[in-house]
């Protein structure tokens, strides 16, 4: 569903607008587009849940607080500032073979299907709308997935809208439900080659040992949003970029 021709539009905006803190306006004035959003998540340090701490999954209203993110708080923060703008609050799920998921924000515009996103991988953040289809914006991560143990094996979009009354975007407290139900939607496979994968593996083990402080970003860019600066390689940098065989 295209943002513009949303009929529920209004009537979120309308009901939300009273409830955000005078900082949650500015803010949400400020980020008005996917790009803004984008930039402003790539500033905040990324939300590791480092331990001894316990886990912590915040609705936009922590993340602002707190002012740190982690890919689905990241995706939430993302659906409720553009939802005041229009957009669907609709996010995408993307599994991975061991595990380590990932979440992204989804949005159309002109017809064509783009993200918003934070990650500990230069890779994995947002894509500019340039994609046919969930699918095809799904298949962009593929090659970025693929790391030590990583590797993307389906996807799955919602709209949050579906949890009715669940306080996803202002509580103050963790917001497990969205969580759940990223894990029960249905999943659409993606398939790859075992022989792709292999080489997508060894290039990047091959890169990690010539550069073992660096993320990787040999990756075709060329729909990629803007990435935050500590994964920009300083071009002093001897860098050797294995070939992918």
């Amino acid at each position: 569903m295209d943002a513009e021709h949303d009929p529920r539009r209004s009537s979120s905006r309308d009901t939300l607008t009273p409830l955000f803190t005078d900082r949650e306006r500015r803010l949400i004035a400020r980020l008005r587009t996917p790009t803004a959003v984008q930039r402003y998540l790539n500033s905040l340090p990324y939300n590791t849940e480092p331990p001894p701490g316990r886990a912590l999954l915040r609705s936009f209203r922590g993340v602002v607080r707190h002012g740190t993110a982690h890919c689905l708080e990241a995706a939430i923060t993302t659906a409720v500032i553009l939802e005041q703008h229009g957009f669907p609050p609709t996010v995408m799920s993307l599994e991975s073979v061991d595990g380590l998921d990932h979440v992204i924000f989804v949005y159309k515009a002109r017809g064509r299907w783009g993200s918003v996103a934070r990650s500990r991988d230069p890779g994995l953040h947002g894509r500019r709308p340039v994609f046919r289809s969930l699918r095809n914006l799904a298949q962009s991560y593929f090659d970025p997935f693929v790391d030590k143990t990583g590797c993307l094996k389906a996807y799955g979009a919602v709209d949050l809208r579906v949890l009715g009354n669940y306080d996803w975007r202002l509580s103050t407290g963790n917001v497990w439900k969205v969580e759940r139900l990223l894990f029960e939607i249905p999943h659409r496979p993606i398939r790859s080659s075992a022989v792709r994968v292999r080489a997508l593996r060894a290039r990047y083990f091959a890169f990690k040992r010539a550069h073992p402080n660096l993320r990787p970003t040999f990756y075709d860019q060329s729909a990629w949003t803007e990435i935050p600066g500590n994964f920009l390689i300083p071009k002093s940098t001897n860098l050797q970029i294995p070939k992918c065989s």
